[in-house]
C-alpha cells in the first residue's frame, strides 16, 4: 500500500511538473506594467501649416498632393507617377507629376476593391498588393492602369492588432512579407506571426525567414550590400521608456526577441518563463537590434536612399524613417522623419529631417498639438523624398535646393 501511494505523488508530482512546462513559469519577481494613454490634439490640416516645417539647411519641402483621405505607402511608377494605397479605402491610386515640378496634378484610382490593402510593391511589369490575409498580383498596362487580378497567397496570418502587411524583392529574388504579432504582448500560437516571411516566386511556397519581429512594418536592403535592415516596433504598456524602438539587421534564421527580450538581449521581465526553459536563456540566443531608439515613435515607413542623385554627399547608403508619433507616451514623440545613418554597411545613428508636426498645445491642459503623422516614404533616383500623412491626406516632397 506504502508503496502504492508513494507511485500516485510521484505520478502527481510528475503531471504537475509537466502542467507548468507546458504553460510556462510566471515571472519569478513582482513586476508592474504601466499603459500610458496620451494623444496629441489632432488641427486639421491648412496649406499654410507647410511653413512649420523644419529640413535641413539647402533642403525646402512643399504640398505634392493633399485631400487624400488617409494615404499610407508609396511606391515610384513609370513615368515620373507615384502609387499610393489606401487601406481605409481599400483602394490605390496613381498620382501623375506632369510638368516634373515635384506636385501632383492628376490622380486616378487603378483598384478600388481590396479591403484593408497596405503593402505594395512592383517587379517585372507586375503590380504586388497585400492585406493582412492575402498577395495579389496584376499586371500593369502601358498607362499605369492594371489587369485582372491573380490571387497569390490567401492564408496569411489573420489580422489582430497588426494587421498592416508590407511586401518587397530582396536583391535574391525571392518576395518577403513583414507579419506583426496579433496582440500587443503575447507568446503567439500561429508561427508565423511577428515574423519575417521568405516566398518563393516560382512556386510560392514560404519559410520563415527571421523571427522574434514584434511589427517591423518598414524594411529595405541596403545598396551596397544588399542585407536587409527593418525598424521594429517596440511593445505597449511598459511604461513611456521602454522597449525601444529598434533598428535591425535582419538575418536567415535569426531571433530577435520578442517577446521575451528587447533591444540587446535585454529580458521583459513582466514575461512568464516560456515551457521548458527561462527568458533569460532565451534572449542569450537572440540576435541583438544595432541600434534602440526612443519608445513609442512608432516607425511606419523605411526606405534606404539608395544612392539617388542630387543630394549632400553622405547621404548614399543612408536611409528614411517615417515615425508616426505616440498615443502612449507621457510626453509625446515621434511625427517626424529621420535620416538613419549608415557607415561601412552598419546602422550607426539618427538625425532629424522633417520636422515640425508636433507643436505646444494648450499649458494649461499640458496637451501638445499635432498636424500631421508621417507613414509612409519614397525616395525618387532625382533624389526627391516623398513623405504620406495618414492624419490629414498630404503628400509631401522634400528635396534640395538648386
Amino acid at each position: 500500500m506504502k508503496n502504492k501511494i508513494t507511485k500516485i505523488t510521484l505520478a502527481l508530482a510528475i503531471m504537475a511538473t509537466a502542467g507548468h512546462a507546458q504553460r510556462g513559469l510566471p515571472p519569478k519577481e513582482s513586476t508592474r506594467q504601466t499603459l500610458v494613454t496620451k494623444y496629441p490634439q489632432h488641427l486639421d490640416f491648412l496649406p499654410q501649416m507647410v511653413k512649420l516645417l523644419k529640413v535641413p539647411e539647402g533642403f525646402e519641402v512643399s504640398i505634392a498632393a493633399s485631400g487624400l483621405g488617409r494615404p499610407r505607402m508609396l511606391y515610384q511608377g513609370p513615368n515620373g507617377s507615384l502609387y499610393v494605397t489606401r487601406r481605409d479605402a481599400g483602394d490605390v491610386l496613381m498620382l501623375k507629376d506632369i510638368d516634373g515640378d515635384n506636385k501632383f496634378e492628376d490622380l486616378v484610382t487603378v483598384l478600388s476593391d481590396f479591403k484593408g490593402v497596405h503593402g505594395i510593391t512592383i517587379k517585372d511589369n507586375f503590380m504586388y498588393l497585400a492585406n493582412n490575409t492575402q498577395v495579389r498580383r496584376y499586371p500593369m498596362k502601358p498607362d499605369g492602369m492594371l489587369g485582372d487580378m491573380e490571387l497569390l497567397i490567401d492564408d496569411l496570418p489573420n489580422g489582430g492588432q497588426h494587421p498592416n502587411r508590407t511586401i518587397d524583392f530582396g536583391p535574391d529574388g525571392m518576395l518577403y512579407i513583414s507579419v506583426g504579432t496579433l496582440c500587443n504582448d503575447c507568446k503567439e500560437s500561429d508561427k508565423e506571426a511577428a515574423t519575417m516571411l521568405q516566398v518563393d516566386p516560382k512556386t510560392w511556397k514560404r519559410k520563415i525567414f527571421a523571427s522574434g519581429l514584434r511589427n517591423t512594418i518598414g524594411f529595405d536592403f541596403h545598396p551596397a550590400t544588399g542585407e536587409m535592415w527593418g525598424i521594429d516596433n517596440g511593445g505597449d504598456g511598459k511604461g513611456s521608456h521602454w522597449p525601444p524602438e529598434e533598428v535591425n539587421k535582419i538575418e536567415m534564421g535569426g531571433n530577435y526577441g520578442f517577446p521575451y527580450a528587447y533591444g540587446k538581449q535585454e529580458v521583459d521581465k513582466t514575461r512568464e518563463d516560456p515551457a521548458g526553459n527561462t527568458k533569460e536563456e532565451v534572449a542569450k540566443m537572440t540576435k541583438p537590434s544595432v541600434l534602440e531608439l526612443t519608445a513609442h515613435q512608432a516607425p511606419i515607413g523605411f526606405t534606404f536612399i539608395n544612392n539617388a542623385a542630387n543630394l549632400p554627399d553622405g547621404y548614399g547608403d543612408d536611409g528614411f524613417v517615417a515615425w508616426h508619433g505616440s498615443w502612449n507616451a507621457s510626453r509625446p514623440v515621434g511625427f517626424k522623419v529621420q535620416r538613419i545613418l549608415f557607415e561601412n554597411g552598419t546602422a550607426v545613428g539618427t538625425e532629424d529631417f522633417l520636422t515640425g508636426f508636433l507643436k505646444p498645445g494648450f499649458p494649461i491642459f499640458h496637451r501638445k498639438t499635432r498636424f500631421g503623422r508621417p507613414a509612409g516614404l519614397t525616395v525618387t533616383p532625382q533624389g526627391v523624398l516623398y513623405v504620406s500623412d495618414d492624419a490629414n491626406g498630404v503628400i509631401y516632397a522634400v528635396r534640395k535646393t538648386r
